[in-house]
């Protein structure tokens, strides 16, 4: 019998970055919320290692779930035996962490399903090694991210806050380095910002217009596309847009489905993708 397990979307409600580490990795600060946009993550026993995607071009032992589970087992002393499908939602390469969210679930089921019950300090060890995202998204929820991601705080939930998600149609290749080569020192900050958010916000006064992202100025630049579908969504929205992660996924919070209905015909030309989601908390889904 296999194991099902929903992986959901991130948006970073804050992201500042404050240098870079002499170990390559960047220093940032940033608030993480998971929404109720999400991958399903399939995984059955079977001999070998296989992980399927519903989009062919993710299948294979170029997809993170294939890394995140040769990993797992490597740490447990144990051969990779599985078998892993990938139903896709979250938009690829966008901001919203889908593979990270991916690997996050494998390592969660296979930890079950192999019966290697590792307690949590140690499959958090193991997401590190795979991505900054992937320590968060074992549990998701609201929470300050530290170091290059890594350290993860938990904070007040955040639960059933409407989001405007909104996807654009293109993003380019090797997205966060080139992100954040183009970074100036305008872009750099200190992270007081983030820690004023996460110690005074009372989240259900929350808007986007809270929110911050060094990756603004050049995503804007960078991606193709986002200064227009930014342009008409900040026309129509009641709160101003934010990028997620390094983009080129955009939000707006508060949201309702009449304002997504807008958004959706104001970029109906453009390729992009919009979604009405909630801020989710997964340990309180049954």
């Amino acid at each position: 019998m296999g194991l099902r397990i929903s992986a959901y979307a991130k948006i970073n409600l804050s992201l500042e970055v404050i240098g870079r580490r002499d170990d390559g990795y960047h220093e940032i600060a940033s608030i993480l919320q998971t929404v109720d946009l999400a991958d399903t993550v399939t995984l059955r026993t079977e001999d070998g290692l296989t992980v399927e995607c519903d989009d062919a071009s993710l299948s294979g032992e170029g997809n993170i779930v294939w890394q995140a589970a040769a990993a797992l087992a490597n740490h447990g002393g144990i051969a990779p035996n599985a078998h892993i499908a990938i139903e896709k939602r979250i938009p690829v390469a966008a901001g919203l962490g889908g593979g990270s969210a991916d690997a996050a679930a494998a390592l969660r089921g296979l930890n079950r399903l192999w019966g290697l019950d590792l307690p949590e300090v140690e499959l958090t060890s193991v997401a590190a090694s795979l991505g900054s995202d992937v320590p968060f998204l074992l549990n998701g929820g609201t929470a300050l991210a530290t170091g290059r991601g890594e350290r993860v705080q938990p904070l007040s939930a955040v639960d059933g806050l409407p989001v405007l998600l909104v996807a654009p149609g293109q993003t380019i290749e090797a997205k966060t380095p080139t992100l954040y080569r183009a970074l100036g020192s305008s872009d750099f900050s200190s992270g007081a910002e983030t820690r004023r958010l996460a110690n005074n916000v009372a989240w259900g006064n929350l808007t986007s217009g809270d929110c911050r992202n060094a990756f603004e100025r050049p995503a804007k630049a960078i991606f193709p596309g986002l200064a227009d579908v930014w342009e008409k969504t900040a026309e129509i929205a009641k709160h101003p847009p934010q990028l997620s992660g390094a983009g080129p996924a955009i939000f707006c919070i508060p949201s309702d489905e009449g304002e997504r209905n807008l958004v959706v015909e104001a970029l109906r030309n453009t390729g992009a993708r919009a979604y009405l989601v909630r801020a989710i908390n997964p340990a309180s889904v049954v």
